[in-house]
């Protein structure tokens, strides 16, 4: 196996982790790719093994009001079960009341009682307004989440196969409940998945054969991020043996490894281009590669982490599996690009040019030859401009006129951020996505006859008392034009249970002021000082939305002290993390305003869905809106993400700066050599995100669609013209560090870019120095030149 000489290897080891991580990796590439290898095709083969493991997304929340009442129905009215699941039977010939019908109904509930896992089975009266040719049986289902979404299949096998045969064909039946709909989005996710494969990677492909000016460049990216994606895939069908895994989990890792592995393969990847071009071994442009741009992608994998792992706040199981996901597919990426990446770049090197794409005038397009040429002119160098192409004739008149631009940007953000000051949150059944299925039409067929949902009161009493007087809260209730029936039962020991049937559905804004107006009434009149505890779908609802309201205002602060002390560290500075929170707050505002304002005009559906299943609004539907768990999860990817973009331009002007002592020169040369990598990395993430607005997951259309808007505004309007008008402006204040602070933060490791013969010298990334005492900055810098 071939070694990289001495020299590289004193390189490595004075470039610190990432350089030393590359050249090993580049020295033993066969052992790498061998690991990568078996990792792979153990992920390929657990995941068909796993699919059928992948379980509902989650509504618990740990220790939740309406987890305690289901807990409590449960002890005392067993065979009710922990959810009230519905039999919804239909006929196009037979009306209700017939004894044919009858019959069907009759076969298909004796046929349930005996399976195990169902309890009680009780038939639902005819309500004001049903249609005559349905009828409607409730049935308790016990055991965890897990175990009802296991049993599910069998049990509605069980009911389509009974109502058929019984009906001789003419009597269907739906199981309807928040399991079967939960459970009915699992089939959708994985051909949604897919197919959002199938159409982002190519366009991916192409925009990176097109940026990097070859098709054989634009495969390494793409070997990186399929890996990851293969691997991320793996350690989650692994987890899946242990715990609960979802396939919204699924989706989003696999979205984040793709963009991720893209992104991080094409700094690493050009920066070893950029070394080649200077005469380097490919061992040696390895080396580099690593411990310069491999140090900027640490640094940008640890911030994603970092906001990720703030929605592990959040109590809700979902949300901390979705931030678990993220983070686990962040990790990966960051290996793949640290391993995988170094050891297949010295034998792919003869491959890098295969493919060549002429532009005008015949030329080839080498993205990596940015970082190369000649200094930044601007008003007031002292330099003549090098006006080599349209970049640099960009950054010369921003430079010129900072003011008009800044305002101008401001003015976009902020006009592209007012919707979301009437941005409407809430959890809402996805009946784009349920409109093909059995339950679907189940659900659909229960909210036009306007019996959409139960909702179960607990009311504990002391063990040997009456049962509790529900008479006047029943009363109340049967007279709410929201309510199609009350109905009061006790187990003779403990437990008085008020059912109340709803005409609306329980994820419409009906349903929630119901139960908001059972919590009033309750206490007034219930016997005094008696205990009221509320389970069902609307409470479970209501549940996991207040607390992710709650927990997003701690998220937002997590993710903002962590971004400002993790910049701080960086880059030494006080100002520049203050203007990166700042910008980044202003991308995800536009970016949610865009996202309210689509969902309004769609109906909560980006892709332009209805929000019924078959295009229908059913009664007491819930219309437009945004998934309450959106801006939890967009928030802290979009900040990650954009950190990434930020920490790639500051470098490069903080680097300038200290080599120079002229602000206004390293805005215009941190710019000038940015741009172009920045738009190329940041069109490929928006291209993998807006895959997601091809799924029928209106709320993977809801994340596509803001995490894609969120990076396109972030790198047009914030990095190309707002950040750098805002730099120009601050002058030498964009460095200034309290004094206290400089001996408190950890000093800075010299990476050792040095040591290439061919590097431009060697700075620090920061200062809180004076220009004048630049020769003492390497005692006050983070990275080295390169990174980034």
């Amino acid at each position: 196996m071939k070694h990289m000489p001495d020299s590289t290897n004193i390189t490595a080891r004075e470039s610190g982790p990432t350089g030393r991580i590359g050249a090993t990796a580049a020295r033993h590439g066969r052992l790498v790719m061998w690991v990568w290898a078996v990792l792979i095709t153990a992920s390929a083969v657990l995941l068909p093994l796993q699919l059928g493991r992948l379980s509902i997304p989650s509504t618990a929340m740990g220790n939740s009001p309406a987890l305690r009442a289901a807990e409590l129905i449960t002890r005392g009215f067993p065979r009710l079960g922990s959810e009230q699941m519905m039999l919804a039977f239909d006929s196009p010939t037979w009306q209700g009341t017939d004894p044919a019908y009858q019959k069907a109904v009759s076969s298909t509930a004796r046929a349930i009682v005996d399976r195990a896992g169902v309890g009680t089975v009780l038939p639902v009266p005819t309500v004001t307004g049903q249609n005559p040719r349905h009828v409607y049986v409730s049935i308790g289902v016990t055991g965890d989440e897990s175990t009802r979404q296991r049993r599910l299949p069998h049990l509605q096998d069980v009911a389509y196969r009974t109502a058929r045969e019984a009906s001789g064909g003419r009597v269907s039946v739906a199981v309807v409940g928040l399991t079967p709909v939960l459970a009915e989005l699992i089939h959708a996710d994985v051909k949604d998945l897919r197919f959002v494969e199938i159409v982002t990677v190519p366009t991916a492909v192409l925009l990176l054969a097109f940026g990097l000016g070859s098709l054989g460049a634009a495969v390494v990216p793409l070997v990186v991020a399929v890996s990851t994606i293969l691997v991320s895939t793996g350690a989650l069908m692994a987890m899946s043996l242990v715990t609960q895994v979802d396939t919204t989990m699924l989706t989003l890792a696999s979205s984040v490894g793709l963009g991720l592995g893209l992104d991080y393969a094409l700094l690493i990847l050009l920066r070893y281009r950029q070394a080649r071009s200077r005469g380097r071994t490919p061992l040696e442009a390895t080396a580099r590669a690593t411990a310069t741009a491999g140090t900027t992608v640490s640094w940008c994998a640890l911030v994603v982490v970092t906001t990720s792992a703030a929605l592990l706040i959040i109590p809700a199981r979902n949300v901390r599996m979705l931030a678990l996901g993220a983070m686990i597919a962040t990790g990966i990426t960051l290996c793949a690009a640290l391993t995988l990446l170094p050891a297949l770049l010295p034998r792919l090197d003869p491959w890098l040019d295969r493919g060549r794409l002429r532009r005008r005038g015949g030329s080839p397009g080498r993205l990596e030859a940015e970082g190369t040429t000649g200094p930044t002119a601007f008003p007031g160098a002292g330099a003549k401009a090098t006006t080599d192409g349209w970049w640099t004739r960009w950054t010369l008149h921003l430079m010129r006129r900072p003011w008009p631009y800044l305002i101008s940007a401001l003015t976009v953000l902020l006009l592209a951020a007012t919707p979301v000051l009437g941005i409407r949150l809430g959890l809402h059944y996805d009946r784009t996505a349920l409109a093909h299925t059995t339950t679907g039409q189940g659900l659909l067929r229960m909210e036009h006859d306007r019996l959409a949902s139960v909702t179960v009161l607990a009311l504990p009493h002391p063990p040997g008392a009456p049962p509790v007087d529900t008479t006047a809260l029943s009363a109340t209730l049967h007279a709410d034009p929201r309510v199609a029936l009350a109905s009061a039962l006790d187990n003779g020991k403990d437990l008085t249970v008020l059912a109340v049937g709803e005409r609306n559905a329980p994820d419409s804004a009906a349903s929630t002021s119901l139960l908001n107006d059972i919590h009033r009434l309750a206490p007034r009149l219930l016997p005094a000082g008696q205990r009221v505890l509320i389970a069902g779908p609307t409470a479970a609802l209501a549940d996991l939305k207040s607390a992710a309201v709650t927990g997003l205002w701690q998220v937002i602060g997590i993710v903002l002290a962590a971004s400002f002390v993790l910049l701080l560290v960086v880059f030494r500075s006080v100002l520049i993390p203050l203007k990166a929170i700042a910008m980044n707050v202003l991308a995800v505002g536009a970016a949610f305003g865009v996202l309210t304002l689509v969902s309004e005009m769609s109906g909560g559906t980006p892709a332009g869905g209805g929000t019924a299943a078959g295009g229908v609004a059913g009664a007491g539907v819930a219309g437009g809106g945004v998934n309450v768990l959106i801006p939890l999860l967009a928030f802290a990817l979009v900040f990650g993400l954009s950190m990434d973009y930020e920490v790639f331009l500051v470098h490069r002007i903080a680097e300038h700066y200290h080599r120079s002592g002229d602000n206004a020169r390293a805005v215009a040369h941190g710019l000038q050599h940015t741009a172009r990598t920045i738009t190329l990395a940041a069109a490929v993430m928006v291209v993998t995100f807006a895959g997601l607005l091809t799924t029928h997951r209106q709320d993977f259309q809801q994340m596509g669609l803001t995490v894609a808007a969120a990076i396109a505004i972030d790198v047009t309007v914030i990095r190309i013209v707002l950040v750098p008008s805002l730099m120009r402006l601050l002058g030498h204040r964009n460095w200034w560090l309290p004094h206290g602070l400089t001996r408190l933060l950890p000093a800075p490791r010299r990476t050792g870019a040095h040591a290439f013969p061919d590097a431009e010298a060697a700075s620090p990334l920061v200062s809180p120095r004076p220009p004048s005492q630049t020769n003492r900055a390497s005692r006050t810098g983070a990275l080295t030149e390169e990174q980034g």
